[in-house]
């Protein structure tokens, strides 16, 4: 369900930056293993869980809209639309994960290759997996937050 108040969206917006948080960290963990790749696939993995699961929470996952009336799930979508929203209100694909990855790709070449130099490159990558993960995580937290506040400014969410 879309949150009614903005004291409840800020309570939401808490709990998703606390799982970015973790999510992030076990980025940073999968990054200290010397197997290049894994740790991409780790990332995947994450993402794959981590952005539906921020969707559900701020009550934009494609099920809960699907469920609202017709003409509040049309204020949803437009919202939505008119805001440029890559992931909110989407079912998340691994071809979609893969282009976000993308845009991050820079950090994750230097992530793959300091993975190299013993020790110290391990936690340059990890630093870089966390901080990428962390900073991918939040934009989705914040896209979503931005979305359900401009519903509840509207006065698009009924109250009651």
């Amino acid at each position: 369900m879309i949150p009614r108040t903005i004291e409840e969206l800020e309570e939401i917006r808490k709990e998703c930056r606390a799982l970015v948080n973790k999510r992030a960290s076990a980025s940073a963990a999968a990054s200290i293993v010397p197997i290049p790749g894994m740790d991409v696939g780790a990332d995947i993995t994450i993402m794959m869980e981590l952005l539906p699961t921020i969707n559900e929470k701020f009550g934009l996952a494609p099920n809960q809209i699907e469920k609202l009336d017709a003409t509040l799930k049309g204020k949803v979508i437009v919202v939505l639309t008119s805001m440029g929203s890559e992931f909110a209100g989407k079912v998340i694909t691994k071809k979609m994960i893969g282009l976000l990855l993308k845009k991050a790709g820079k950090k994750i070449a230097v992530k793959q290759i300091s993975k190299f130099v013993p020790l110290v490159g391990q936690a340059v990558a990890a630093g870089i997996s966390f901080g990428a993960m962390k900073y991918l995580g939040n934009s989705h937290v914040e896209e979503c937050y931005q979305a359900c506040k401009k519903m509840i400014e509207d006065q698009h969410v009924p109250v009651g």
